[in-house]
């Protein structure tokens, strides 16, 4: 990967629907330059989908928080958690927890209702979001 391939993933990020002219326009390369490096990046797996990103309280989900889940068993919570549509994020860790998970409801008491479901499996630790800084930064950090 080089810098054109960074900066055309910058600007995927910044916005997944810019066209090719505008992308080719902006990095200063022909548009078949670009179509043909966007299509390598996504056999090569650097480029995995697109998507939108949405606001969650406009879909009327005010509360965000993190849960460090100890379960016992685990093929089962994960069979729970597949299912269960609060969860956003859902990792394996090591450690005394042994799952992350990044949990949206609409209010703090749904966020207490799911907890009391969830703990049908185990025990966690929960961590609410007061404020969001930045979400999804991409690793190097390049720019556009």
């Amino acid at each position: 990967m080089d810098q054109i391939d960074y900066k055309i993933l910058a600007l995927l990020r910044d916005n997944a629907r810019i066209t090719i002219s505008e992308m080719s326009r902006v990095i200063a390369m022909s548009q078949p330059a670009v179509t043909e490096r966007m299509r390598k990046l996504e056999e090569q797996g650097v480029i995995t989908g697109y998507r939108a990103d949405v606001s969650l309280p406009k879909l009327g989900k005010y509360t965000t928080a993190f849960i460090m889940f100890k379960s016992n068993n685990c093929k089962e919570f994960e069979t729970f958690c597949e299912a269960a549509p609060e969860i956003v994020d859902f990792y394996r860790t090591s450690g005394e927890y042994n799952y992350l998970m990044k949990v949206v409801t609409e209010t703090s008491e749904t966020l207490e209702s799911f907890l009391e479901t969830c703990h049908t499996y185990g025990f966690s630790s929960t961590l609410v979001v007061l404020s969001t800084r930045f979400e999804d930064k991409i690793f190097p950090p390049f720019s556009s």
